[in-house]
């Protein structure tokens, strides 16, 4: 039988958390959240909405954020296998403008949890790869925005080659780090 494991990340307050899992001759059984366990772990979340994307194999989605009223969220895969990356967007952080990865896969049983103030995004290394998100927080599709996913003042080191990605027009046409200083993520 396997417990939460909680690691903290180089970004404050993010984390990498493998899930509660058992398995047996049946198949197994996977717990993604639980209010006391996370508080106790000193995560304070509460799950205002619960959704999922499938993606083929090298779609990119992302770097997804909401300039106000930032959600949390806890992200992991309930089918295939991500390259997961945050990126912290908060302008008076030690640790604006660096990012993190992970791999989050139904095999690994990983999530990551992803505070208010940073971009979130993957790219799917496997066809039907199934991500489920929950939030913390109302979804506020006016402010729905995102940096682009090879900004250069970032640097994100993708998996893939970047002609072999797959990405929506939406996210193609998202602004620089450089137009996000303009109007950073309001954290009140």
């Amino acid at each position: 039988m396997s417990q939460f494991k909680f690691s903290k990340l180089p970004l404050e307050g993010a984390y990498l958390i493998d899930n509660f899992y058992v398995g047996d001759n049946r198949g197994g059984f996977t717990k993604y959240f639980e209010k006391d366990i996370y508080g106790n772990a000193g995560i304070r979340f509460s799950v205002n909405e619960t959704f999922a994307s499938i993606s083929a194999k090298n779609v990119i989605r992302g770097l997804h954020f909401q300039t106000n009223n930032p959600q949390a969220k806890l992200v992991s895969v309930v089918r295939g296998k991500v390259w997961d990356v945050i990126v912290d967007l908060r302008v008076q952080s030690p640790t604006y403008k660096k990012w993190i990865s992970a791999e989050l896969s139904i095999e690994n049983h990983r999530a990551l949890y992803v505070p208010k103030g940073f971009a979130h995004g993957f790219v799917s290394l496997e066809d039907e790869t199934i991500m489920l998100y929950q939030c913390e927080g109302a979804y506020d599709k006016e402010t729905d925005t995102g940096v682009l996913f090879n900004d250069p003042e970032i640097g994100i080191e993708w998996p893939i080659e970047e002609k072999d990605a797959i990405h929506s027009e939406r996210d193609l046409q998202l602004m620089s780090i450089s137009e996000y200083e303009k109007n950073p993520i309001s954290m009140s």
